[in-house]
């Protein structure tokens, strides 16, 4: 089969687009031919060699597949050849105590897809039964490769992790970027009031998806915009899709006993905060990565109803990703750039 690999990390990195060994099919997996995969943040990291631990030299990346059930081991009982799926973002053994406890984002025995195991930029892609979830035939490939990252990440954030309550105001980094863009309106769908924080080229866009507020970048620093807004009270939830560049400002978004959620890092990792900010706030910092099997079916679900719209800026050939990354780290999209490896 054909798949782009990553030879040597850099920017810009030595990709190859070439002929590999088709994948080998274990008892319990399914061999998907790959319709559509997305290009991620964490793809681009990995390209750049920012991230490195844990990925393997000539490395198939992409993590956010949709695929094809094309041959299933002999042992696979609950998907079909002809059926559409999309993975898990980990390679998921379903028995450990985390699986059995719904937590197949963190199975003690899985490799991260597009990580340590071979992912989606590649024509096809075996991967264990039990990391895969399915979706009708009829919903567009390049939107359904979206429904584990971004918007099943966005759920597992506002809902387990965030605890976000109805009425709530949430303000969210990033706000026209590939996860941004969906948080935003998961965070509406979960009843909240939500505020986008985004360059002002995009705010238009932003207020065209149904979102309480935006907040531009720009001179003035935008959690004064945000305080603005909330009457000096600020936000119960933050969400982070941007890391370290805006940490600062954005933990002065936070209301008192404010939770703030870490989804992304764009910069080098490294912040500068006044910790008077944090303990004067009562407030609460933490990381969420990842998503569960059950927040990929809810954000299914809430496509199917027509409360999330999966936001594609464009799709190519997986050969031209190089495009892709261009667009990435120029800051020009709005949403997902997918790739179609067979396409």
């Amino acid at each position: 089969m054909r798949a782009l690999t990553l030879e040597t990390p850099g920017n810009p990195p030595k990709l190859a687009y070439r002929d590999v060994p088709d994948p080998e099919l274990g008892p319990h997996d399914a061999l998907l031919r790959v319709l559509a995969c997305g290009l991620c943040h964490h793809d681009l990291l990995a390209m750049t060699g920012v991230l490195r631990r844990g990925i393997p030299s000539h490395a198939i990346l992409g993590h956010e597949i949709c695929g094809e059930v094309v041959k299933v081991g002999p042992a696979v009982t609950r998907i079909s050849v002809g059926q559409h799926v999309v993975p898990l973002l980990t390679n998921a053994c379903g028995q450990c105590e985390r699986c059995r406890a719904g937590l197949e984002h963190r199975c003690l025995n899985g490799q991260g897809i597009g990580h340590g195991a071979p992912g989606g930029f590649a024509q096809y892609v075996a991967l264990r039964e039990t990391a895969l979830v399915p979706v009708p035939n009829d919903l567009p490939s390049e939107q359904a490769c979206l429904l584990a990252c971004p918007m099943g990440v966005a759920l597992q954030a506002l809902t387990d992790v965030a605890a976000l309550k109805p009425g709530e105001t949430v303000v969210v980094t990033g706000a026209g970027g590939g996860v941004g863009v969906h948080a935003v309106q998961v965070a509406r769908a979960l009843g909240g009031r939500v505020i986008g924080v985004a360059s002002e080229n995009k705010l238009g866009a932003l207020l065209d998806l149904g979102i309480d507020d935006v907040a531009p970048i720009g001179e003035l620093d935008f959690s004064e915009i945000v305080l603005a807004m909330t009457r000096e009270q600020g936000a119960e939830v933050v969400l982070d899709t941007v890391g370290s560049p805006l940490f600062p400002s954005t933990v002065r978004c936070l209301a008192q006993y404010g939770r703030l959620v870490l989804l992304g890092e764009v910069g080098e990792g490294n912040a500068q905060v006044n910790l008077a900010e944090v303990m004067f706030r009562d407030a609460i910092i933490r990381g969420s990565m990842g998503a569960q099997r059950r927040h990929v079916e809810q954000a299914l679900a809430l496509v199917q109803q027509g409360q999330i719209k999966p936001v594609v800026h464009g799709t190519l050939p997986l050969r031209d990703i190089l495009t892709g990354l261009g667009w990435m780290q120029e800051r020009m999209l709005f949403g997902r750039v997918v790739l179609l490896p067979n396409g």
